[in-house]
């Protein structure tokens, strides 16, 4: 069996036989993986919360008020998307912006509510989307910032061993094996990161197309399925449109 002592090559070995830019190497794949990783758990803790609340959509139309509907998509957490549009859906329905004093105003109000869950809708996929770019960012970078560290390595390895003369196989294995962990390194930080970013879009996209059609949903209930309690002569005219195009 080998002595422990004997063996000088390995992570310690090649921490302490680096200098500033292998170390300064190793400190940025270290801080790109505990940066992803912080993303993906977090993201993979909203995108629970998110599946939550999506299921809380179908107990919010078999309510028998808006009121509870509210409610009942609160109870799925306060911070879900489908209650910020039920929220804003019916905050632009009783007149929560100045009637007279804002251009808003000069829409009528079926323009008013779809303006404000598109913009609504702009705000959720900008904070879904948020981090991401870190994660395909370190994706992408992750494998050639450890295969710089890997050819900064086997360069003063081959430097070294020209100086001393010792160009047995014995003698450049280890440095070129420990330079080599700088690649497996960048690889190690890299693919956590790619498989995350696929998965979370492909996840925000679902969603996305379940906010937008739940979006869809609120205008019509909003414009078709009840009164208006707003602007005079507007709210009739759409109520005389919403009338003739039924019959």
């Amino acid at each position: 069996m080998n002595d422990p002592a004997q063996n000088v090559f390995g992570l310690a070995h090649l921490w302490a036989s680096g200098d500033s830019v292998s170390h300064a190497v190793a400190v940025v794949l270290a801080a790109m993986s505990v940066a992803s990783w912080y993303l993906i758990l977090s993201k993979a803790i909203d995108s629970w919360r998110l599946r939550r609340a999506a299921r809380a959509v179908g107990d919010f139309w078999a309510a028998g008020s808006l009121a509870e509907g509210i409610e009942r998509l609160g109870a799925a957490g306060d911070g879900n998307p489908y209650l910020h549009l039920a929220h804003q859906a019916r905050c632009c329905m009783s007149d929560c912006e100045a009637a007279s004093t804002r251009l808003a105003s000069r829409f009528n109000p079926a323009e008013q509510l779809e303006r404000a869950l598109r913009q609504q809708l702009s705000g959720a996929q900008a904070a879904m989307e948020g981090g991401l770019t870190l994660l395909a960012t370190t994706g992408a970078t992750a494998p050639f910032v450890g295969l710089f560290g890997t050819v900064w390595g086997i360069y003063h390895a081959l430097v070294a061993i020209g100086v001393s003369g010792q160009a047995a196989l014995e003698k450049v294995a280890g440095p070129v094996g420990e330079a080599l962990i700088m690649t497996a390194a960048g690889l190690a930080v890299a693919l956590p990161a790619v498989f995350a970013y696929n998965a979370f879009t492909r996840l925000n996209r679902v969603v996305l197309t379940d906010l937008d059609a739940f979006a869809h949903d609120l205008h019509a209930f909003f414009t078709v399925g009840k009164p208006f309690t707003g602007n005079g002569a507007q709210v009739h005219a759409l109520r005389r449109t919403a009338t003739a195009e039924a019959a």
